[in-house]
C-alpha cells in the first residue's frame, strides 16, 4: 500500500477561522477527514502533519523514504513564497511532491504569485479550495502509474 504525507505549513492550523472570504471556512481537519476518505478509496494511506515551524516542516520532508513514503502534498502556506531551505529539502526528498494552495496565488499580491518550491514539484494544484487536496491525490496516483 502506498503512503503519502500531506504536509501544511504556517497558519494553515487556522483554517476556517483565518480570512473565511479567501481560505474558506472548512478547518484543516475537515479538509483532512476528506482526503483520508478519498486516500482509502484509492488505496492510499495518509499521514497529515502541520507546523508553523520552517525547519519541523524540512525534518519531515527529509524523513520521507526513510519512512516509506510514496508521495507527498505540501501546502507550504507563506514559506511558499521565500523558503529556499524548504525547496531544497523538496527537491531532495525523493518521491513526488505536489503542491497545493486553496487560492490562486497567480491572482493574489504580487508577493504571493511567487512560488519557489513549483519548479521542484511534479505538479501545483492552485485555486481549487479544498478540494485541491484530494486533486493532488489524483495527481500523484497519475504519477505512479507512469511509473510501471
Amino acid at each position: 500500500m502506498r503512503k503519502v504525507l500531506v504536509l501544511n505549513g504556517p497558519n494553515l492550523n487556522l483554517l476556517g477561522a483565518r480570512e473565511p472570504d479567501i481560505y474558506g471556512t472548512e478547518t484543516l481537519a475537515r479538509i483532512l477527514r476528506r482526503v483520508r476518505r478519498e486516500a482509502r478509496r484509492m488505496g492510499v494511506r495518509v499521514r497529515a502533519y502541520q507546523s508553523n515551524h520552517e525547519g519541523r516542516l524540512i525534518d519531515r520532508v527529509q524523513a520521507l523514504r526513510r519512512r516509506g513514503y510514496s508521495g507527498l502534498v505540501i501546502n507550504p502556506g507563506a514559506l511558499t513564497h521565500y523558503s529556499y531551505a524548504l525547496r531544497d529539502a523538496v527537491a531532495a526528498a525523493g518521491v513526488p511532491v505536489v503542491e497545493v494552495h486553496l487560492s490562486d496565488i497567480e491572482n493574489r499580491e504580487p508577493f504571493r504569485r511567487v512560488s519557489v518550491i513549483r519548479e521542484v514539484c511534479a505538479a501545483q494544484v492552485k485555486g481549487m479550495g479544498p478540494a485541491g487536496y484530494t486533486r493532488a491525490l489524483e495527481l500523484l496516483a497519475r504519477l505512479w502509474e507512469g511509473e510501471g
